[in-house]
């Protein structure tokens, strides 16, 4: 789940670097707001949570690519987009890292 403080940071960071043209542009997608619990998710409830974790990959990495144009567009410095790009690689890491503890309490459950 993403937290107010992680979007606050995020824009104070573009702002303090002169990016708000960029951040305009490009936009970090939403993470997901619900992981559901292994202990008690349905097999459905978790293969709908894989899905959603699975098109929040493919929306992080258009993301990327659009940072990656906007360097090219000279709209956004390198190290803007290294800053960026890190945090969210940072934060995709944390919901796959999450939903896959959960996938292991299921699969214990269920086994």
């Amino acid at each position: 789940m993403k937290s107010p403080m992680k979007a606050l940071t995020a824009m104070a960071l573009a702002c303090a670097i002169g990016l708000p043209a960029a951040y305009a542009n490009c936009r970090l997608p939403p993470a997901p707001s619900k992981i559901p619990d292994g202990a008690t998710a349905s097999q459905q409830q978790m293969l709908t949570a894989m899905q959603t974790i699975q098109e929040y990959n493919h929306d992080v990495q258009t993301y990327l690519q659009c940072l990656k144009f906007e360097v090219r567009q000279n709209q956004l410095s390198p190290d803007g987009q290294v800053s960026l790009h890190n945090a969210a690689v940072n934060q995709l890491q944390q919901i796959a890292a999450k939903f896959n503890r959960q996938v292991r309490i299921f699969k214990s459950k269920h086994s």
